[in-house]
């Protein structure tokens, strides 16, 4: 069942499965307190844009069980736009496990096969786009890995997105536990036609093309805009019209979980306020930058009124 919900104008639309997250700050197997939350790329970029003053909408499902109460709870408190939501009476919502054997390295554990986000479907998936009526419709590489009718729902709602004229963005966000690449490289290509704006890391461009030069590959067959995000080294965007290179702001990094969400979340903020290629990418380091210096996938991603604080000098106090 969908939940009831005043509609406002959607400016974008992503779906995907947003799990119950635990984080503990050791070895999950030695016991102790533990942190309780959600994690989601697609759901971190819902609130990442909401935070930033956008009306995000987020499609997708959870179990009727505590753990999806919690999930709909938190995002709706983010302002995300959860309309499309829909509890599952026959599945569980997933969960995901944080834990650091090392002081500076996080272990990620999924308890996903055949969780209710898996079940997400075409239908519903193209009806949220068609009562919507997006701006942008923002898809990653996890949602088609889930299942065959998740990767189903991703290219059904990619091309009903096209074909009523609402861009596109993709982010390819390999998870190497849910699929092979040449899996992904088959269901990922199958979208290209359609996207607009296109987010990968540098060891990801070969899934989405075999090409010797992939960047004017992928501009040649018809994106806009390539982004290529390099951790410390910063990013990189690739348009017709040249290429620009942010370096990543120098913060202390606690924990990396997440930053590419709010590198994404920042980017589209941007692109949505018309804003320049160089200002663009200017946003999207700063959010990220934003969620590196903080434990938890959503949690430390800005406001605008944020955005500016990074300018000020390390260690500043303000009063």
């Amino acid at each position: 069942m969908f939940e009831a919900q005043p509609h406002e104008a959607v400016e974008v639309l992503t779906l995907g499965e947003t799990m119950v997250s635990l984080r503990t700050v050791r070895a999950m197997r030695l016991g102790g307190d533990a942190h309780l939350s959600i994690a989601g790329s697609e759901s971190n970029v819902a609130i990442g844009l909401a935070r930033l003053g956008h009306h995000a909408a987020w499609v997708g499902a959870v179990g009727n069980d505590e753990p999806g109460r919690l999930v709909q709870r938190t995002l709706r408190a983010e302002g995300v736009d959860t309309s499309w939501l829909r509890f599952s009476d026959e599945s569980f919502t997933g969960f995901i496990a944080f834990d650091q054997p090392a002081h500076d390295i996080t272990r990620v554990s999924y308890h996903r096969r055949g969780s209710a986000g898996s079940t997400l479907t075409a239908d519903e998936c193209v009806a949220a786009l068609k009562a919507s009526s997006p701006i942008l419709l923002h898809v990653t590489g996890i949602t088609p890995a889930l299942s065959d009718t998740a990767r189903a729902a991703t290219a059904a709602v990619v091309q009903a997105a096209s074909a009523a004229g609402v861009r596109v963005s993709l982010d390819v966000n390999y998870r190497a536990r849910l699929w092979s690449r040449p899996e992904a490289a088959a269901a990922l290509r199958e979208l290209l036609p359609s996207v607009h704006t296109i987010f990968a890391s540098e060891d990801e461009l070969d899934i989405l093309t075999d090409a010797d030069e992939p960047i004017a590959a992928l501009l040649s067959a018809g994106a806009e805009d390539v982004v290529v995000t390099a951790g410390g080294k910063g990013a990189w965007s690739h348009s017709p019209a040249g290429t620009l290179h942010q370096p990543a702001l120098p913060v202390t990094v606690v924990d990396s979980i997440g930053a590419g969400d709010a590198f994404v979340s920042g980017y589209l903020s941007a692109t949505l306020d018309h804003l320049t290629p160089e200002a663009r990418l200017t946003r999207a380091t700063s959010s990220g930058a934003f969620c590196v210096g903080a434990h938890g996938d959503w949690e430390s991603l800005p406001t605008r009124d944020d955005l500016t604080l990074l300018t000020h000098t390390h260690g500043t106090a303000l009063r």
